[in-house]
């Protein structure tokens, strides 16, 4: 269902009880809501969330947000960061943030528990009135240093077709998945076969990798983050160590760290109920 938010539009969808407390799942880059589990959706829908989940500017179904003086191209950004040219971005990861209370504005939602993974994460930590938050949930985290060429090069996305896509996701399962919890290479081909007929957008994804790139430090920012946090990291996490997640524990005030054995940085339909009962047990300790 497409919705105005922050000015542009947005593809969201919700499950669960309107009168229960809300819950807004933030993909991370790239990827789109169709790459959410169904027991990571439901599991928080059947535990009495209203629970929305929406693709972010630049990806799937949600409006593009080019700007003419920034590439969309990974060879022109990869090129850039090379030769140690600016690299410009579209918009912000704040600009992202304003996307999710703009979705709040707009369903009448005064305030919602916010779970974000990889750069879902760093968008709810960019969220500017924290009052809008009955908790932050951030899990796999990315952290905005400085990302080396090579980096640059592991991230950007090209235009590919179908197969290509569906080999693409396999790749990242293979590299940075979850090994204790392993998706079938099936289910795996599925959503990206379903992503892809969806809006499949290299440069959108590229946009949102510069935003990433342009993010100022955030360790201020998360020192006086005043939001019940919970941190949540896989002692397997390729991508982005376990590290990083445990650095922002000790950054934010009271957060409180979970370490997940045999996690990645994916969260795949076996893993999602662990997740879903870690936050649910934190939101509402028995």
């Amino acid at each position: 269902m497409q919705i105005t938010a922050n000015d542009i539009k947005l593809e969201y969808e919700e499950y669960g009880p309107k009168d229960g407390p809300c819950m807004i799942l933030v993909r991370g880059l790239g990827s789109q809501l169709v790459h959410w589990p169904d027991e990571f959706v439901h599991g928080f829908a059947e535990l009495g969330y209203r629970t929305l989940i929406f693709d972010n500017r630049d990806v799937g179904l949600s409006q593009r947000c080019p700007r003419r003086d920034v590439p969309g191209d990974a060879a022109t950004i990869i090129a850039r960061a090379k030769s140690g040219k600016p690299l410009n971005a579209a918009y912000t990861v704040a600009d992202m943030g304003a996307d999710i209370t703009g979705l709040m504005d707009t369903l009448q939602i005064p305030q919602a528990h916010v779970l974000g993974i990889s750069l879902g994460a760093a968008v709810t930590v960019e969220i500017e009135n924290t009052n809008r938050l009955s908790s932050a949930i951030l899990i796999m985290s990315a952290w905005p240093d400085r990302l080396s060429t090579d980096d640059i090069q592991q991230l950007v996305a090209y235009p590919a077709g179908l197969v290509e896509a569906q080999n693409n996701w396999l790749k990242v399962h293979s590299e940075w998945g979850s090994p204790g919890f392993p998706a079938d290479d099936d289910f795996i081909r599925f959503q990206a076969a379903t992503a892809w007929h969806r809006g499949h957008d290299a440069a959108g994804v590229n946009r949102q990798l510069l935003a990433l790139l342009n993010a100022p430090d955030r360790t201020d920012k998360m020192r006086s983050f005043d939001v019940t946090t919970l941190v949540i990291h896989g002692a397997d996490d390729n991508l982005i160590p376990a590290g990083v997640g445990k650095k922002i524990a000790g950054l934010v005030p009271n957060a409180q760290l979970r370490i997940v054995q045999g996690m990645g940085h994916v969260i795949t339909p076996k893993l999602a109920p662990l997740i879903v009962q870690m936050v649910d047990a934190f939101i509402r300790p028995k």
